[in-house]
């Protein structure tokens, strides 16, 4: 039994370390440009690991010098109650595990071989989270720590601030990160003159960046797109 509680109280002491090292990095976020995320180093081991090597693509661009047209276009496709949530939406979450649960039966009844498409509900904040510093495996554990990350962002920094460090590092297609990197590698231009249009076609392939750089054409990728422009000029943004 002794054994069984110090053992218990380890795994209690390294969890709280972890908390505390999770808490000092994000407050250090407050002045900080965080050099790379998680995901990304993650995404730069695989590809160093490939055939094709490292190609890598990043620049940080600060708030006020990224488009207002890519930040309402972003809130717009990705989370439109951004400003306004705390930084998880649980009707969200509820309705795409409903969908998810669908999505699977119907795999199961087709028996095709095809695995179901999976919906997320997760917030910006949420998926700025993940990407920061989480591990990309899928447990209840890991979720568990998403959302205590998701309400330390909130808590420590400012929504301007969220959405900054966002936009500066989520991934845009293989080896592209940031939104002045997507800018120059789809447009040819910085991310501080994207037009409407370019703003919302960038902001939809946020989901499945590889995926819609290797279709551009994408009809749904079009489709979107005009659906997005719509509901931009509704969009607030910080």
């Amino acid at each position: 039994m002794k054994s069984l509680a110090r053992a218990l109280l380890l795994v209690l002491c390294a969890g709280l370390l972890l908390q505390l090292f999770f808490v000092l990095r994000i407050a250090l976020m407050v002045v900080v440009d965080p050099e790379s995320t998680a995901f990304q180093r993650s995404e730069a081991w695989q590809m160093l690991r490939s055939s094709e090597g490292l190609h890598w693509s990043q620049q940080w661009l600060p708030y006020d010098r990224i488009a207002p047209t890519l930040k309402r276009a972003v809130i717009a496709s990705e989370d439109d109650s951004f400003t306004e949530h705390h930084g998880v939406q649980w009707e969200a979450i509820e309705k795409a595990w409903q969908r998810n649960q669908r999505a699977e039966a119907r795999a199961q009844k087709a028996d095709n071989g095809k695995a179901p498409k999976i919906y997320g509900g997760s917030t910006i904040t949420q998926q700025l989270a993940k990407n920061l510093l989480l591990s990309g495996e899928r447990s209840l554990l890991r979720k568990g720590q998403e959302l205590v990350l998701t309400q330390l962002l909130e808590l420590m920094l400012s929504k301007q601030r969220i959405l900054e460090i966002y936009l500066n590092s989520v991934e845009w297609g293989q080896g592209v990160f940031g939104a002045e990197a997507a800018a120059r590698h789809y447009f040819r231009k910085s991310a501080s003159q994207l037009s409407a249009a370019e703003a919302a076609r960038l902001a939809v392939m946020l989901p499945q960046p590889k995926r819609f750089e290797k279709l551009p054409n994408s009809g749904y990728l079009l489709q979107r797109t005009r659906t997005v422009m719509q509901r931009m000029p509704s969009a607030v943004i910080p």
